[in-house]
């Protein structure tokens, strides 16, 4: 969708943004056990947009969740702009998700009565930071809400409350944005104009961002889409179009 951006803002930390490596998710014991993840082995590259797809019960959300630190894997490691986090404590792992790690889920998660700029600032309050007013100025005219910034959730679109979201999770600079169906609550046009803004933040400020999707439109927006399925990375598709996704998704699903 466009050629990368040459002015990338923020340098990135790492060579790769996030690595899996032989990754493994079991849940329950015995007979009861359920293999969510098989020894997935990934590298994604900063400043890059990688799209995570497969058939319902692949492990999507489960690649997503360890990934992202919100879940601990059962074999294999995994590491966050090169910080291994298997070995880290609870709160430091709470830490890094919330200094070094943005979310954006399909149910924006807004607090009703805060402001759309308040809810931006939120992670750095609890984190008992001093929000950088003009930081926080720029990644909200970023998202294209900055004049939006005194309204309230209830006063706002489902889109302009989709991107209160996104620079909510912008604002503590994050090494990676994961996104689990960010436009599944959005009408078509709506969630079109969130997917270009997700793909602005990776070319014009050089963000990592990886998002989970059912949606091959969605995922053409990615320069790279990451196929699963029963729980194993079966195939990969570089510089997407959604008749190449969909093709993909039902030789899988076939």
């Amino acid at each position: 969708m466009g050629k990368r951006a040459t002015g990338v803002l923020e340098a990135p930390s790492a060579t790769t943004a996030v690595s899996l490596d032989g990754v493994t998710k079991v849940y329950g014991r015995g007979n009861e056990a359920v293999h969510a993840l098989r020894g997935v082995s990934v590298d994604i590259r900063p400043g890059s947009f990688t799209a995570v797809m497969g058939p319902s019960g692949s492990g999507k959300s489960t690649f997503l969740h360890c990934a992202a630190g919100l879940d601990r894997p059962t074999g294999g490691r995994v590491a966050l702009a090169g910080t291994d986090i298997a070995g880290l404590s609870e709160t430091k792992l709470t830490e890094l998700r919330r200094t070094r790690v943005g979310f954006v889920f399909q149910a924006f998660n807004l607090v009703p009565s805060l402001t759309a700029e308040q809810n931006v600032t939120l992670p750095l309050r609890l984190a008992g930071q001093r929000p950088d007013k003009r930081w926080v100025h720029e990644v909200m005219s970023r998202v294209g809400l900055g004049d939006r910034a005194k309204h309230r959730p209830g006063q706002l679109s489902g889109g302009q409350q989709q991107r209160v979201a996104i620079a909510r999770a912008l604002v503590t600079r994050p090494d990676v944005l994961f996104a689990d169906e960010p436009t599944g609550a959005l009408d078509t046009r709506t969630g079109r104009e969130v997917l270009a803004l997700l793909r602005e933040v990776v070319d014009q400020y050089g963000h990592t961002v990886v998002m989970v999707t059912h949606d091959p439109v969605a995922a053409s927006y990615a320069d790279r889409v990451l196929f699963l399925a029963d729980g194993t990375l079966v195939d990969t598709l570089e510089q997407p179009t959604a008749d190449a996704v969909a093709d993909r998704m039902i030789h899988m699903e076939g």
